[in-house]
């Protein structure tokens, strides 16, 4: 029986000027999935992301969310509904508490107005309980609750890779985009990641699609891959069909190497 698709890229085009760093790229993701999305540097797999959420437009093609087309949504509107992502680059406030970055992200699913902030209403004091709950229980999914009162630039480069995958995970995404998580982390760190984030899928269902240079964390985590060269798509399949493509041994996982 087919899966659901949650996610359907068709013809997807984004061109700067002379150089065409996604060229009609076609792809579905299934959803409750965990899916990769591999390639050099180059190949376009940021890029395929920041159209999925919104951070940029593409010149051409089709971004469907659950039917729902993305690609002339604002970003925010495409988070509402239901869409998070992870940068390559970390986007934490680093001067504020852990915990306070994902009450931050927490509190766009708990609402409430200005009025009722200013009065202290009943809604708002059990909102901002609800809110404070959050982000205890996706500080503890990421193993991190014990730095929840620390301030969040003090913590290693790892954990805050973690935080912002907290943060992420207190909006209580649909589908998770998770571009580089691993980087910067040595092997240990990289393998406990992975189990953390095998663990979420199961516990809430969450699609990810997965952006990542570690082949280990990929062929460990993925049970489908996509393999993009210079803006196309190179090859796709399950890890062990990765491993054997020739084009792809070639264009990215090298002859030599091999890959548990």
């Amino acid at each position: 029986m087919e899966r659901e698709k949650i996610l359907a890229l068709h013809g997807l085009t984004m061109k700067y000027k002379s150089v065409v760093a996604v060229d009609n790229l076609s792809f579905a993701i299934d959803k409750g999935s965990i899916t990769g999305l591999i390639g050099t540097n180059g190949a376009g797999k940021s890029t395929v992301v920041n159209l999925i959420s919104g951070s940029g437009k593409p010149t051409s093609g089709e971004i469907l969310f659950k039917g729902t087309h993305l690609e002339k949504l604002p970003a925010d509107r495409i988070a509402r509904l239901g869409v998070a992502r992870t940068f390559q680059n970390l986007r934490i406030f680093g001067k504020l508490s852990v915990l306070d970055n994902v009450r931050i992200a927490a509190q766009a699913r708990h609402p409430y107005n200005f009025v009722q902030m200013s009065l202290g209403t009943r809604h708002y004091r059990e909102q901002e309980c609800a809110v404070t709950e959050t982000a205890r229980d996706v500080l503890r999914r990421l193993k991190i609750d014990q730095y929840a009162e620390a301030q969040a630039g003090s913590l290693s480069y790892g954990h805050q890779r973690r935080l912002e995958i907290a943060r992420c995970l207190a909006l209580n995404p649909e589908l998770l985009l998770l571009d580089e998580p691993a980087a910067g982390m040595n092997p240990n760190e990289s393998a406990e990641l992975a189990r953390d984030i095998r663990q979420i899928r199961k516990e809430t269902g969450t699609t990810i699609l997965l952006v990542e240079h570690d082949m280990s964390v990929v062929m460990s985590l993925c049970e489908y891959i996509y393999v993009m060269d210079f803006g196309i798509l190179l090859g796709e399949g399950e890890p062990d069909t990765i491993r054997s493509n020739p084009e792809v041994i070639r264009a990215y996982l090298g002859a030599e190497r091999k890959y548990a």
